[in-house]
């Protein structure tokens, strides 16, 4: 059948717009034109913010926007904006942030604000509204004729609320410090202690239901270990016990790979099912480093079965990832995931239906309206015991049935894909599929990454400016703070992986841009947009995590490292003035800036750079030393002799009698030449 409406958003490119390019709502993409006809017609905006995974954006959609008689009141009273809060989080974090202000709690998606035409600042927000009025919830009708009549009619009380509501935005602005109290470690303990206050000891994670991956939380704990010489042992277990949590529950697709959203329980069983490149990227990353600090052979199977999930389901023949998988499949969440009795019970013969089940606690009762959704219940060891079999034969068994229902599920109808190609979560995935390859010594996984990587060059580079999305063979939308740190991240961990004096030039032109374009020169820190980007009602300098790590903190952390191996001063200036600009807010909830934090060790406790100059082939016997162990505060790079174009501080570390030679540099210090291999070993074991 043939779309009978087509609106505004049939040229755009997000599959989340395109989702609703057929409603009878006369949708607008948001743009000057939209916002010119707002005020030409004096007609309030409903804004509409969501995203193509969102569970209840659809249910939202087919309520609300693909109803006539509603979208009949929407076209009447409205000028409708929909905008994919993937490819606009300038936006998205605007108006989440004034919703918080106006009804004093969190938002969520879909996001659902009324703007004044003349100035879009909002009048009223909420997040999902229902057809009818239910859970407490006036019905979607009924709210939109309440706020096109209060604006008509309240516009001068409207108008002093705007006027409070910028004052309160304005406010959250972070401020340049007045003191001069140094900045200490002070706040490394503070958040590591936050972070067990705020622990489930007993499922894992942090705080109740519903519980979300926080890899930047983890990785805290983990450094945190780390920094002490690993004598506090109890941030290891406390990072431990929510990776086993994670990697065993049901957040973790345990038959194709990959990790969930969120989970909708205390015990990771039931996730909701839409997944994340922003949360597997750095979950890659995680579950490896997990690894090398302690050998549990569980989360190197993790890092593998989510690096199979990547390479086969998440990335474009092109070279870059996609950005996401849906929640639903053909109109309901998680039917592509689960199973029935009649299913498994044809599927697999008895041995491994009776071990698979006792394993996945597919024996027990169902989980998931009526049906089964696999998660990690039993030890192997435990399987095996109940069943007098060996370890050997249960691991068989499990893996055959794990082939089948695999194979099964494949001729499955699909949830849809999001094959917008972002930049930042590309440059997440593009790091945690790096130091995955690296340490796991598989070249396919480097592969991909620098794949992605040369085509954000390739694809998302114009006119020495970042864009921030690409999808059909367009590129567009000026790239955002998270584009830049991100990717100068992603950047200096791939020069780990193999060296190229181009790339390294092409990193240190993205931080030029970031401190030419976001840097706030009198108080510190970047804003979250360009100087040149479009105008909107507040510019942002967020400091703190949400669900993806702060691009301020990321980009503290990324610009001190390329100072310390290229020898810049800018970079490393930049990078102190955002954290003493941010060590107010630090102090507020330390542990809400994890990704703060890791600038701030930085800056405290410079990352040793290791330079290995020597001939190719002697190269890779020099290399495993440098990763053997957990070394977050240690960068190696195994640049061939006859390399140029190099900077003058990398230029100057050549070959010493003609022999491999290794330096080693913490902060300003270099400790004398090494070009014996047994040596290196023994400095690399130290702790750093």
């Amino acid at each position: 059948m043939e779309n009978l409406f087509t609106n505004q958003l049939a040229r755009e490119t997000s599959p989340y717009l395109l989702q609703h390019a057929s409603n009878p709502v006369d949708w607008h993409p948001w743009n000057q034109n939209a916002l010119d006809l707002a005020k030409e017609k004096n007609k309030p905006i409903l804004l509409s913010i969501g995203y193509s995974a969102c569970h209840w954006c659809h249910v939202m959609a087919h309520e609300s926007f693909e109803n006539d008689d509603t979208a009949k009141i929407m076209n009447d009273l409205f000028i409708s904006i929909k905008v994919d809060k993937e490819e606009r989080p300038d936006l998205d974090k605007i108006y989440q942030r004034a919703h918080q202000l106006l009804t004093q709690r969190p938002g969520g998606w879909p996001l659902t604000v009324f703007l004044m035409p003349s100035d879009q600042i909002p009048f009223f927000a909420g997040t999902y509204f229902p057809n009818t009025a239910k859970h407490g919830l006036p019905d979607f009708d009924s709210i939109l004729v309440q706020m096109s009549e209060y604006y008509y009619k309240h516009y001068q009380e409207l108008q002093k609320q705007n006027i409070s509501l910028m004052e309160a935005m304005a406010s959250l602005q972070p401020k340049a410090s007045l003191s001069h109290d140094p900045v200490t470690e002070k706040y490394l303990d503070i958040a590591r202690n936050e972070l067990k206050e705020r622990s489930d000891m007993k499922n894992g994670g942090f705080g109740r239901a519903p519980k979300f991956p926080h890899p930047s939380s983890i990785e805290r704990l983990l450094r945190h270990w780390n920094h002490t010489h690993r004598r506090d042992t109890a941030a290891l277990e406390i990072a431990c016990l929510t990776l086993d949590a994670m990697g065993n529950g049901g957040i973790n697709d345990q038959i194709g790979g990959g990790f969930c959203r969120y989970s909708t329980d205390d015990y990771w069983m039931i996730p909701h099912f839409e997944k994340m490149l922003y949360d597997n990227g750095p979950l890659l990353g995680l579950y490896t480093q997990a690894w090398v600090a302690t050998q549990i052979t569980n989360y190197k199977e993790i890092v593998n079965n989510t690096a199979s999930w990547v390479l086969g389901e998440m990335q474009s023949e092109q070279g870059g990832y996609y950005s996401s998988l849906d929640a639903d499949s053909e109109g309901e969440e998680g039917k592509y995931y689960t199973w029935t009795q009649k299913e498994l019970k044809d599927l697999l013969d008895q041995d491994e239906l009776l071990v698979f089940g006792e394993r996945f606690g597919m024996d027990k009762e169902a989980n998931f309206e009526g049906k089964w959704y696999p998660y990690i219940f039993k030890s192997i060891d435990a399987v095996c015991e109940a069943n007098d079999m060996d370890s050997a034969t249960v691991n068989l068994h499990i893996q055959n049935a794990i082939l089948k229902l695999f194979n099964k599920r494949e001729k499955r109808i699909k949830p849809g894909c999001d094959e917008k190609i972002l930049c930042s979560w590309n440059a997440l995935m593009i790091k945690g599929m790096i130091i995955a390859g690296r340490h796991l010594e598989q070249k396919l996984y480097t592969n991909s990454a620098e794949r992605a990587f040369n085509f954000i060059r390739e694809n998302l580079w114009k006119d020495n400016r970042l864009l921030a999305t690409y999808k059909d063979r367009k590129a567009h939308l000026n790239a955002y703070l998270d584009d830049y740190a991100f990717l100068v991240d992603a950047g200096l961990e791939l020069l780990q992986t193999r060296w190229s004096s181009e790339d390294l030039q092409w990193i240190m032109a993205l931080a030029d841009v970031m401190l030419e374009q976001f840097y706030d020169e009198y108080n510190g820190g970047f804003f979250f947009t360009a100087d040149d980007h479009e105008y909107l009602i507040d510019r942002q300098k967020p400091l703190s995590d949400d669900a993806m790590p702060s691009g301020n903190g990321i980009a503290t952390y990324a610009l001190a490292r390329l100072g310390r191996l290229t020898g810049e001063d800018k970079y490393l200036l930049a990078s102190e003035e955002t954290i003493k600009l941010a060590q107010q807010s630090i102090a507020n909830y330390a542990s809400a800036h994890c990704a703060m934090l890791l600038g701030l060790e930085e800056y405290l406790h410079p990352t040793d750079i290791v330079i290995v100059r020597g001939a190719v082939d002697n190269l890779a016997a020099w290399e495993k030393p440098g990763i053997a162990q957990y070394s977050p505060r240690r960068m190696v790079f195994l640049i061939p002799e006859e390399t140029i174009d190099l900077p003058d501080s990398i230029a100057e570390k050549k070959m010493i009698d003609n022999k491999t030679t290794a330096y080693i540099c913490a902060g300003t210090k270099c400790d004398a030449p090494i070009t014996d291999l047994s040596e290196f070993k023994n400095a690399m074991k130290t702790n750093a």
